[in-house]
């Protein structure tokens, strides 16, 4: 019991999938269970892409909190944005004034575009990780196509039928995959003054080989699926200039010249950072982030000198059994929520504390196009068609309503069968840009 009687007070700040899995691990317990979000969605981030070309809507992949808590009858959602953190007087400000006390605090709230020091760049080349993001990014490619239609000049369309994607992690593969087969194959038919198909997708990649995550077998697989979508690759390269015109690209070693690559799209998916309440929170704690904005957490999850108060997600820097830090993958994320809310539930009710948080690592996966992926599990790889399909079934699993599984299942059958994509929407206050 928390101090003076009343019922153990748990407040968990971001509904992503930390929080909503440590949430969740109240259910019918003993503790009043408090969660905050500047959203009033879980969304489910890796199906991201998936929106920004088109081929499901926002509520596809986004379920409203309070719907998917509802029956929690000892949990609370609450819209709003922190502030602060007054870890003495255990308490968390919102912005608005509210003062929201706790007994012990979870925050999950994330990560965000790592632009390694290049703020400016954010303008010219958005990241995805929010819906706004993606329906930013949507508009942003389909407008490219609108303009390609309308200019009279062949450099100027062949600049808007340029698309950059700085990355070539899963984000970066999957993203470029995604917009070379919405001009391949979805909108090959849609135009009258070019051929989509002659869309040119790059993809910058600062390593020697995509997916540097996976083995090396399934990056060279990877990699010849991008090549064979038409798809060009650089690999060992650096962006070194982003403008509303082109992107400078500069090869590493060798005395290789930078160039440019004249493009009116540039999607981010280089780099992330712990969200800027990471810091706010490691000030109270009295303990540094990383370079990333992570704050480094206890092998329990919890911070500093704080045995109550724990980080989960992407935004904690907790090593692993290779000594290298934990990956901002969802499957982390949720397997540190459900420790958490287990090690604070074994507090409340005076058992002894568990050992460490172990992550259990059950593989990865990404997909380039239709019927094109890797996946590697328990020491297993494969890819093609049955990686693809693993990568359907996992995806579809994870979803956190069935609603939204049988939603998502319908629209991707629809969109193999047809190869259309309807959500294919420009939508915003920005579209008028496709019509200047």
């Amino acid at each position: 019991m928390a101090d003076g009687g009343q019922r153990h007070r748990v407040v968990i700040v971001g509904g992503g999938f930390g929080g909503l899995l440590a949430a969740q691990g109240f259910d019918k317990q003993p503790v009043d269970v408090t969660v905050i979000d500047r959203r009033n969605f879980h969304l489910f981030q890796p199906l991201l892409y998936q929106v920004a070309t088109g081929a499901l809507s926002p509520a596809n992949i986004a379920a409203p909190l309070r719907s998917v808590l509802r029956r929690q009858r000892n949990t609370h959602v609450l819209l709003g944005e922190v502030g602060e953190f007054d870890l003495a007087a255990r308490t968390v400000q919102l912005k608005d004034g509210t003062a929201v006390p706790f007994d012990s605090l979870v925050v999950a709230t994330g990560s965000t575009h790592h632009y390694f020091g290049h703020h400016e760049w954010e303008e010219f080349a958005p990241g995805l990780k929010t819906i706004e993001d993606a329906t930013e990014i949507r508009r942003r490619v389909l407008s490219a196509f609108e303009k390609a239609e309308r200019t009279t000049d062949p450099a100027e369309r062949v600049r808007q039928l340029t698309f950059v994607v700085v990355g070539g992690g899963p984000t970066g593969v999957e993203m470029a995959g995604a917009i070379r087969e919405l001009a391949l194959h979805t909108m090959r038919y849609d135009f009258r003054a070019f051929d989509p198909a002659a869309c040119r997708v790059v993809v910058v990649e600062g390593q020697n080989r995509v997916l540097g995550g996976f083995h090396e077998s399934l990056s060279a697989k990877a990699l010849k699926s991008l090549h064979d979508l038409g798809i060009e690759v650089k690999l060992d390269c650096h962006v070194i200039g982003i403008t509303p015109e082109a992107v400078t690209v500069k090869p590493d070693g060798g005395k290789a010249e930078p160039y440019r690559i004249e493009a009116a799209t540039v999607v981010w998916g280089a780099g992330v950072k712990g969200s800027p309440l990471g810091r706010v929170l490691a000030a109270a704690a009295g303990v540094e982030t990383d370079r990333g904005g992570r704050v480094p957490v206890n092998p329990d999850c919890s911070v500093g000198a704080h045995p109550n108060v724990f980080v989960v997600g992407d935004l904690a820097l907790l090593k692993g059994a290779d000594g290298k830090p934990l990956p901002g993958l969802a499957p982390v994320a949720m397997q540190q929520g459900e420790y958490v809310a287990a090690a604070i539930l074994r507090r409340v009710k005076g058992e002894s504390p568990g050992g460490a948080f172990k992550y259990r690592d059950k593989g990865a996966m990404a997909t380039i196009g239709r019927a094109k992926a890797v996946a590697e599990s328990a020491g297993f790889r494969f890819s093609g068609f049955p990686a693809w399909l693993a990568w359907l079934f996992i995806h579809i699993l994870y979803l956190t309503r069935f609603e939204n599984r049988v939603l998502v299942l319908f629209q991707w059958f629809w969109n193999y069968v047809t190869r259309n994509r309807a959500a294919r929407l420009i939508t915003g206050e920005r579209s008028a840009d496709a019509r200047s």
